[in-house]
């Protein structure tokens, strides 16, 4: 039984069916909300100092603040629909592979240290909220790396292309901005304890096993080879299937007809 397990028999009413679905829907009701009134971000955003004095609806609306998706246009209303499929499918990928509640587990990890990683780093993140989605996301591809989707509904691409873009884009943040190194290493720890130190140890036992057994083979006798032949006549159980042979009291190996008295 794993931790997990263990887990869920005592928390299990902490399971949250489709808890991403609802983020990704928060997020659009902000969304169209900020199409009304623009400057909605600034009540909704992360701010340590006014959190400390009182305005504590920001440690939950800081994940919304920031729900931009373009100007309100058609194309945006594309690529918003995209999103939101793209973010069901990557929740109910998760959850078929983990299970609600290590799902759901995952989300609240990744809640906590975005909170954490806020509250500890010295200046403010924008769109930190935004981390949830990257974690999910690339748990995602680590899991289901071949499935291909349809790229805003037109352009067939495998899943795991689109993670290595993903991971791509923070390394050349990074590179940029080196100072965002622990924020992303705080807000991506649920995605390496979930699925990425898992994979790399499932990887490291498929390269082992296939090690062992080809360690296993190259110590076989080849197909081709005899087991039995006779040293008289040379015929094998190869060349005679149907033969039977003995050992003589010389050592050779004979066919029954060539057996020595």
């Amino acid at each position: 039984m794993t931790i997990f397990d263990r887990l869920e028999r005592r928390w299990g009413w902490l399971a949250f069916p489709g808890f991403l679905r609802f983020y990704a829907l928060f997020h659009i009701l902000v969304y169209v909300l900020q199409i009304i009134r623009p400057d909605l971000a600034l009540v909704l955003e992360f701010d340590r100092d006014k959190i400390f004095s009182g305005e504590i609806w920001r440690v939950a609306t800081m994940f919304f603040a920031s729900s931009h998706f373009g100007t309100f246009s058609p194309v945006s209303i594309i690529f918003l629909i995209f999103a939101v499929n793209f973010v069901f499918m990557v929740n109910d990928g998760l959850e078929g592979a983990w299970g609600v509640f290590k799902a759901t587990l995952f989300y609240y990890c990744g809640i906590l240290l975005i909170w954490v990683a806020n509250f500890l780093y010295p200046i403010h993140i924008p769109s930190s909220g935004a981390i949830l989605y990257v974690s999910a996301f690339l748990a995602f591809a680590t899991l289901f790396p071949r499935v291909e989707i349809l790229l805003f509904f037109v352009i067939p691409v495998q899943v795991r292309f689109l993670g290595m873009i993903t991971a791509a884009g923070i390394v050349l943040s990074l590179l940029e901005s080196p100072i965002l190194l622990p924020f992303y290493v705080i807000g991506l720890t649920n995605y390496f304890i979930w699925a990425g130190i898992p994979a790399v140890r499932g990887t490291i036992r498929t390269l082992g096993s296939g090690q062992r057994k080809k360690l296993f083979n190259s110590g076989k006798i080849p197909v081709s080879e005899a087991f039995h032949t006779c040293a008289a006549c040379q015929k094998s159980d190869i060349s005679d299937p149907q033969l039977e042979f003995r050992i003589a009291a010389d050592g050779e190996e004979y066919c029954t007809a060539h057996l020595p008295e």
